[in-house]
């Protein structure tokens, strides 16, 4: 049995129910948000620059070769990252906008049998009699909401997609800025090799972590475990990258 909500529960609920409020809350949740892209391409940033940089060091590479290797992948895997964003969110809008015409085709065609579509979707969710009919006049009368409600209702498709270029704007930039914190000690000439990449190590699982808390506050998960999580994950994919490098490094005699 769960225990009853407290006084400042019930409270905040009330308040978050209030109607301005819930009019302020749906006006918002139609605008996209972009954070989740930069998210995931500050992740991926991180993780592949730190697995060259772990790779390069473990290889027994010089300092100049990790930058050059670094920013290289920095920019490669972001640009194709980016693009791999667009396309995908782009055919997502490009699918919408595909079965918005051919329900626009066919209310002109079939009237009869998109509003029995409509019938039989609310009353599906318990809709009947005189409050049923009130329904199919009211979307049926709308032909932009009747569409919507077509596709919403009976393909499942979110109509409210995002802009392409914002999301692969949002995970290049993010993929820079977060992929680029491995590489900065390198870029300091008072440190040696090995204090070079510790502290591209320290800085990377700061990184990780602090990537992973934003992860988590976006997905409204546990802070703590998303970010020891994508600091696991991370860490985990660099450790492979430094012992393949190793590796080969004593394979091939270098």
């Amino acid at each position: 049995m769960k225990p009853p909500a407290s006084d400042e529960h019930l409270h905040a609920l009330r308040e978050a129910h209030h109607p301005e409020v819930i009019r302020q809350r749906l006006s918002r949740q139609q605008t996209h948000s972009y954070l989740g892209d930069a998210v995931l391409g500050g992740i991926d940033g991180c993780v592949t620059t730190f697995a060259v940089v772990a790779g390069a060091v473990g290889g027994g590479f010089s300092a100049l070769v990790v930058i050059i290797l670094g920013f290289a992948n920095l920019l490669a895997d972001g640009l194709s990252m980016a693009v791999s964003n667009f396309q995908g969110t782009k055919s997502q809008r490009e699918q919408v906008d595909k079965a918005r015409r051919e329900e626009e085709r066919q209310i002109d065609l079939h009237p009869e049998g998109e509003r029995e579509e409509v019938r039989q979707i609310f009353a599906a969710k318990g809709f009947e009699g005189t409050v049923l009919d009130q329904i199919i006049t009211v979307i049926t009368g709308n032909r932009r909401l009747w569409v919507d409600t077509m596709l919403t209702e009976e393909l499942g498709l979110q109509i409210n997609t995002p802009n392409p270029w914002r999301a692969a704007g949002a995970t290049f930039l993010a993929f820079l800025v977060v992929g680029a914190i491995p590489l900065i000690p390198f870029l300091l000439m008072s440190l040696t090799a090995t204090q070079a990449f510790v502290s591209s190590a320290v800085a990377t699982a700061v990184a990780f972590a602090s990537v992973g808390l934003v992860k988590g506050f976006v997905l409204e998960r546990s802070l703590f475990k998303s970010s020891m999580e994508t600091l696991f994950t991370g860490g985990a994919a660099a450790i492979v990258a430094y012992l393949v490098g190793v590796w080969l490094r004593s394979a091939f005699g270098a």
